[in-house]
């Protein structure tokens, strides 16, 4: 049986961008309620928040089924540990950050021990896997989702749920202002910035950064001049992408934790799908959104899912604002010819910023974070100044 008193919260992320969130959750819970102790699974900003991590997540994501099991027996580890802590009735609640692989079976746990399950960021059970629902409904205590759709259908499932607004709101910022990141990164505003963000595992910028630089080469040339960007994520080493660039005759110049920086200072981006393209829709910046997985994980993906965009910034418009291409379509050609719709016509670039800034203004207002940490504390049975 959980102890309803314990300060200790089990709070559990499997890849970058749960990391992030969770990171910016807890400082707001603890700015609520200091005396809560986190513990449990997840990266850099989950740590410097004050989260002790049992595990860290940099052998964690996988970009389909079968990348996934490749890391199945380390899963399986942190999966007999954290089951062993739950059942000592040591959490006052765990909080289980997407990563619907993993926190799903940890929801199941919970439940049979009592111990309350707040998911935060909801599985896309809309594209896929709707089944998920079903076992949200028997095992999770509440849900907290951050696309304004996603209510109505958990809604419907009888799922406790609650949408507050995307975090993003209150998390997206540049540290400094365009015209100082220009000069701090040694740009000249007379010519195109491209930003290339390959993502944030290894196994993404294995498949996507060759891509990216050769359809820079082909921007440079078409373009006459251009100089590019490339921000590496907090969980991948900056030396091995070094290694990969190798003599970069583009010259790219490589930033360590400034992707929200890089994203305000450029004309255009080609990054990988996920989280990330929401994040760079809250700039305005037009983008070209790719990604390949594991050909077995493509063609069973293609039977499994129900979504007409694979881009999330598309899928909060409902409709293509950015193009996307996927596995085959993923060449350097296309990707520079999209790319260049926008760099040489700026008609073009102003309509995809305009459609852009419609979908931010639909994400909700500022204090989406506070308002969910409130929430998720009332769930805990917390006063609220306790």
């Amino acid at each position: 049986m959980v102890s309803s008193d314990s300060d200790q919260v089990l709070i559990v992320a499997g890849e970058a961008s749960g990391d992030l969130h969770g990171g910016h959750l807890v400082r707001a819970l603890k700015a609520q309620h200091p005396q809560l102790q986190f513990e449990g699974v997840g990266g850099k900003h989950m740590q410097d928040a004050g989260v002790s991590t049992l595990y860290d997540i940099s052998r964690m994501g996988g970009m389909g089924i079968f990348e996934f099991v490749n890391s199945l027996w380390h899963h399986l580890e942190i999966y007999r540990r954290l089951s062993r802590e739950i059942a000592k009735g040591k959490y006052r609640a765990a909080i289980l950050i997407n990563y619907p692989f993993f926190n799903l079976k940890l929801a199941k746990v919970c439940k049979q021990w009592n111990c309350p399950a707040l998911f935060y960021i909801s599985p896309q059970v809309w594209a896929s896997r709707k089944g998920r629902v079903n076992t949200i409904r028997e095992t999770v205590s509440k849900m907290y989702v951050i696309l304004p759709f996603e209510e109505e259908i958990f809604r419907q499932a009888k799922v406790d749920v609650e949408y507050l607004g995307h975090p993003f709101i209150d998390i997206v910022r540049p540290q400094v202002s365009r015209e100082e990141a220009f000069n701090e990164f040694g740009l000249d505003p007379a010519v195109k910035t491209v930003s290339l963000l390959p993502g944030s595992r290894r196994s993404e910028v294995n498949y996507l950064l060759d891509d990216m630089v050769d359809a820079a080469r082909i921007i440079q040339k078409e373009l006459g001049q251009c100089q590019f960007l490339l921000p590496v994520a907090d969980s991948i080493d900056p030396e091995w992408i070094r290694q990969k660039l190798g003599e970069n005759p583009l010259g790219i110049k490589m930033l360590t934790g400034r992707n929200y920086d890089v994203m305000n200072c450029s004309d255009a981006l080609i990054m990988a799908s996920g989280s990330s393209t929401l994040e760079a829709g809250l700039f305005t910046v037009p983008m070209v959104i790719i990604y390949k997985v594991h050909p077995l994980t493509y063609f069973i993906a293609r039977f499994l899912t129900h979504i007409t965009h694979f881009g999330l910034i598309n899928i909060v418009a409902g409709e293509e604002v950015v193009p996307e291409l996927l596995n085959e379509q993923v060449t350097a050609e296309r990707i520079a010819t999209e790319a260049l719709r926008v760099l040489k016509d700026p008609e073009q670039a102003r309509a995809v910023k305009e459609r852009l800034q419609q979908v931010r203004e639909s994400l909700g207002s500022p204090g989406v974070v506070a308002r969910i940490a409130r929430s998720m504390a009332e769930s805990m049975n917390l006063s609220p100044n306790s």
